[in-house]
């Protein structure tokens, strides 16, 4: 399985690996993870406002980890058959271990993800965020914090994108939402949470 070269021109490594899972058993996961993962919709506190968001996620582990983003703090559920399945696959093909994963379910296009990085205390600092998507392509993007430089590219079905490095420090990323999209897409983000 061969990766692209890095798509960032300085200050941080992403790959893409394209789909490493064949359509059959990209199918058969979207249509798992639809059914047996406890999905609930997202919450975040913003200018001391709870919001809920349409995009619903979920955050499973090899323990109850606590995970806090937004100002809210989500414990882990403990993997799931096809979860373990996934991530098995997931460090064959980076040969990174990970021990934990958020996973988001976007209904639609008109879901997306505004700017951020994933610094959070309780990750390994600087180590690999490795990104599964399922379902629809999806437009998914890339910004300099300091250049405002861009890179944008499209996540197929059964595909593995990795952040790695020191490009939380200087890059943010996000989903942008549209109205090309009308079926869902699901996002699993393996990470490693500091024990």
């Amino acid at each position: 399985m061969s990766r692209s070269l890095n798509l960032l021109p300085f200050d941080g490594d992403v790959y893409y690996f394209g789909s490493i899972f064949n359509e059959e058993s990209s199918d058969h996961y979207m249509k798992k993870l639809l059914t047996t993962i406890d999905w609930k919709n997202d919450e975040a506190i913003i200018f001391g406002k709870k919001i809920i968001t349409k995009r619903k996620v979920a955050w499973y582990g090899s323990k109850p980890f606590n995970y806090t983003y937004s100002k809210v703090t989500k414990k882990a559920m403990l993997w799931t058959d096809e979860l373990l399945e996934i991530k098995k696959q997931i460090e064959v093909v980076t040969g990174v271990s990970f021990n934990s994963c958020l996973l988001n379910l976007y209904h639609d296009g008109s879901e997306g993800m505004a700017w951020h990085c994933d610094g959070e205390r309780e990750l390994e600092k600087h180590g690999v965020i490795a990104s599964v998507s399922f379902g629809a392509k999806r437009r998914f993007c890339f910004k300099h914090k300091v250049t405002k430089d861009k890179i944008e590219l499209e996540l197929d079905h059964g595909s593995l994108l990795t952040m790695e490095r020191n490009t939380q420090d200087h890059w943010l990323h996000r989903l942008p939402p549209t109205t090309k999209v009308t079926k869902p897409r699901i996002n699993l983000t393996f990470r490693t949470i500091n024990e």
